[in-house]
């Protein structure tokens, strides 16, 4: 339960840093991802806002 919760945060937040800026980030795999434990990911990821995501997740935030 809180690794498919984990997931979920993860790749939606590589999926919202890869719409705002699509010339730096690109991420294959999104859609399967579910069914996968890989997901390639290629240019620069704001790890800040990706570590609030996930420390939300962790505490139950949306």
């Amino acid at each position: 339960m809180l690794e498919e919760k984990l997931k979920d945060a993860i790749i939606g937040e590589l999926q919202r840093q890869a719409a705002n800026r699509p010339q730096a980030l690109q991420i294959d795999g999104a859609k399967d991802a579910q069914g996968s434990d890989e997901l390639t990911v290629n240019g620069r990821i704001d790890l800040g806002a990706l570590v609030m995501v996930i420390a939300g997740s962790v505490a139950g935030g949306p």
